[in-house]
């Protein structure tokens, strides 16, 4: 593949990135006159631009270096950063999957980005082929994929042979029987593993993504990203999370156990089709009238997701507790009394 920085946008690749006033002093004590900061409260400080915090727990996790670690305020900012450091309006390419996550479409039409879309096989597998016959900046996978559930296969060979960046979304790896590939990052300079505490770290509400890359593409993506993307608070919400291990590694085993019943459960209705293999925290279901057993379930206050729009007569159910995942199963059950 061509040289990263040659797959750098030219004004990026020239651009001096804001300097903020933590950039120039990084210690917490002293007299700060420099931020026009308000000087009284217990929240009157911006916060550590740059997480040095977290990054320092997570290198040692995930075993990596913290300047091959990028924090962003949730996922979908690390997206719409990767397009904007590599993808010229009007001019480059991306190539998405579907189905697959919608916001990689959406970031394109922000940023005036042109979509290839290379759909996924009958079994929601990649078209190897297909993906690696295109010129393309960018090629966004999502895997355990969204919303179908599935790990998607050959992964290390596209990401080998595709000549621009692969940016690999991880964000349900934590429930999967496939291991991450945040270890290739040194190895494979293209790649860019996307992760979040929103799914198995029980955060959503704190919006705060990870991006895992060499430390060429970090450096530049720093340069891009705003100043102080990440709040005090959830930088501080995500520590303790993960400080909090056991709880972890229990939520995660119970949702697995869960979605095995739930999807045995399911299965004993007369109306399910079929279910999708899934090693995320859902289950895609294939149902007679679909879109009829949605809204009834609407008018109990049972939501789930509706996505025949993508996959015919599917809808997507989220893992929830086991009393949850039980009134879901009597509000379908009583459909076919």
């Amino acid at each position: 593949m061509d040289n990263i920085n040659n797959l750098i946008r030219k004004n990026i690749r020239s651009l001096t990135p804001y300097s903020s006033a933590r950039d120039e002093y990084t210690s917490n004590q002293g007299i700060f006159l420099d931020a026009n900061e308000n000087p009284f409260g217990n929240l009157n400080r911006y916060p550590d631009p740059y997480q040095w915090r977290l990054k320092q727990i997570l290198s040692s996790q995930k075993k990596v270096t913290v300047k091959n670690i990028l924090i962003g305020n949730g996922s979908d900012e690390i997206i719409d950063l990767v397009q904007r450091v590599f993808c010229e309006p009007n001019e480059d390419k991306i190539i998405i999957c579907p189905p697959t996550y919608g916001m990689y479409e959406v970031y394109a039409n922000i940023n005036n980005v042109e979509i290839i879309s290379i759909p996924l096989t009958v079994d929601f597998q990649l078209d190897t082929k297909a993906i690696l016959a295109q010129n393309a900046k960018i090629l966004y996978l999502c895997s355990p994929n969204n919303p179908t559930g599935n790990a998607l296969e050959n992964l290390e060979y596209i990401i080998e042979n595709f000549n621009g960046i692969v940016f690999l979304d991880e964000a349900y790896i934590d429930f999967s029987e496939s291991p991450s590939l945040v270890s290739k990052i040194n190895q494979d300079p293209n790649l860019i593993v996307s992760q979040t505490f929103s799914k198995a770290r029980g955060l959503a509400a704190v919006r705060v993504g990870i991006a895992y890359a060499n430390e060429a593409i970090i450096t530049v993506m720093n340069k891009v990203k705003p100043p102080y993307n990440v709040s005090l608070l959830n930088q501080e919400a995500a520590v303790l999370a993960l400080a909090d291990e056991a709880n972890f590694k229990s939520n995660v085993a119970l949702i697995k156990v869960e979605r095995e019943k739930l999807k045995n459960a399911l299965l004993e209705l007369d109306f399910v089709v079929k279910i999708y293999p899934s090693e995320a925290n859902f289950l895609l279901v294939e149902m007679q009238n679909a879109t009829e057993i949605y809204s009834i379930l609407i008018e109990q206050q049972i939501i789930t997701r509706n996505r025949s729009s993508v996959v015919e007569n599917t809808i997507r159910i989220t893992i929830g507790t086991p009393r949850e995942n039980q009134q879901l199963m009597y509000a379908l059950q009583l459909l076919e009394s």
